[in-house]
């Protein structure tokens, strides 16, 4: 499986330097990349998060949160959306057969409606948690606005006993490719988990908002900027099973080199593993367009 990194709307959140540990102040704003992963399979794509869609770009206060908005100022530019970024690459967006979720947070989410045919595929609990709407900030964080396309989500228990690098509670055998698995993380939210590909380099492990800075998988000396470790315990909703995994992905980070793991929001991260920075966008690579298979007939069983 090849596998294409794409930044789908920047956020620039208040604190500058205090949150993404780079930019020269503390009364700017600073830049945080959301890092999605398109999956370029044999016969179709795979699209892991979203990030922010064509609808939160164009009408962003109808769709996401006035605290979100004010605290995160995303760079709202159209073409940063996943789908632009698809077809820049070359590729057919109608070919994105499925999409993986971390979790439902609206910065991850939004892009669902751009691929109203696609698969969704989340945790069964993630959606219970998001449709409650028990919280306040479940009610900024979480966005139905987003979520046109409720019908092709496809619901995982996590409840197998399959494994993967010591993490149990493994999903991927409803509908997704086979090199393509949802790895439990629980803690920023109670369904979310880390999507781990095989490619031909080994496999990479999406964790999502398991951790938000790559200094924090040092197992010597984790370190968080101040104001990324106060977003975390404001949005975590599991602490100790966040502090937990975050541990496991460091622990795994040093034991396992032919495992590469990065997080949704680390500027560092993504821009050396796309080789970019992270307000470029990425160059062609399809010069002509790939003939995928038309996807089959759903099966009756399909959603769990």
């Amino acid at each position: 499986m090849r596998i294409h990194h794409l930044n789908c709307v920047s956020s620039c959140p208040l604190g500058g330097r205090l949150m993404d540990g780079r930019t020269p102040g503390v009364l700017t704003r600073g830049q945080l990349c959301c890092h999605c992963l398109l999956i370029e399979g044999n016969d179709e794509l795979v699209l892991v998060d979203t990030g922010f869609g064509l609808g939160d770009v164009r009408n962003p206060r109808a769709r996401l949160s006035g605290f979100f908005l004010a605290l995160l100022s995303p760079d709202f530019r159209e073409e940063m959306t996943a789908i632009r970024q698809i077809e820049r690459l070359g590729f057919n967006p109608r070919d994105v057969r499925h999409i993986v979720l971390t979790h439902l947070d609206f910065d991850h989410a939004g892009g669902l409606d751009d691929f109203p045919w696609a698969r969704v595929h989340l945790m069964r609990k993630e959606r219970d948690h998001a449709l409650a709407q028990r919280t306040w900030l479940d009610r900024q964080r979480y966005r139905p606005q987003q979520w046109s396309n409720q019908s092709q989500w496809v619901m995982h228990s996590g409840s197998t006993s399959a494994q993967w690098m010591g993490f149990e509670g493994v999903s991927g055998e409803t509908g997704l490719p086979a090199d393509v698995l949802m790895v439990p993380l629980v803690g920023h939210t109670f369904g979310h988990v880390g999507v781990a590909v095989r490619s031909e380099a080994g496999w990479l492990l999406q964790a999502g908002d398991a951790y938000f800075h790559h200094r924090e998988m040092d197992v010597q000396r984790p370190y968080c900027t101040p104001g990324l470790r106060f977003y975390q315990w404001m949005m975590e909703k599991e602490r100790e099973s966040r502090l937990r995994n975050q541990q496991r992905l460091r622990e795994l980070c040093a034991s396992r080199a032919e495992v590469r793991v990065l997080c949704s929001h680390d500027p560092y991260e993504f821009e050396n593993v796309a080789r970019r920075p992270m307000s470029a966008l990425p160059e062609r690579i399809v010069t002509e367009m790939p003939h995928f298979a038309p996807p089959q007939p759903e099966s009756a069983g399909l959603r769990i």
